[in-house]
C-alpha cells in the first residue's frame, strides 16, 4: 500500500478524457485517499475515463486511482465496487 502517497494532499481532474479533465480544472483535497474515495463513490463513471490524480509532482490516471481504491477496500477504509 502507498500509504505516504495517500496521505499526501491532491488535486483531482475528471472528465470524459484527459483534455476535458485538465479543461475542467481540479479539485483539491486534503489526502490523496479523500480524493480517491471521491473518484470512485460520488463521480459520474464517465468522469473517471480521464481521471488524472496529481499528487507533489506525480500524475496518477484512471487505473492507478481504481487500484488505490481497491487497497483502501481491501483495508476497510472504501465501499467495495460491485
Amino acid at each position: 500500500m502507498n500509504t505516504h502517497i495517500l496521505a499526501a494532499p491532491g488535486d483531482l481532474y475528471l472528465g470524459s478524457d484527459a483534455a476535458t479533465a485538465l479543461a475542467q480544472g481540479s479539485r483539491h483535497f486534503s489526502s490523496a485517499a479523500k480524493a480517491v474515495r471521491f473518484a470512485m463513490e460520488h463521480a459520474a463513471p464517465v468522469s473517471l475515463r480521464g481521471a488524472m490524480l496529481k499528487i507533489g509532482d506525480q500524475m496518477l490516471g484512471p487505473r492507478q486511482i481504481r487500484t488505490l481504491h481497491r487497497q483502501l477496500a481491501d483495508i476497510g477504509q472504501a465501499r467495495h465496487q460491485a
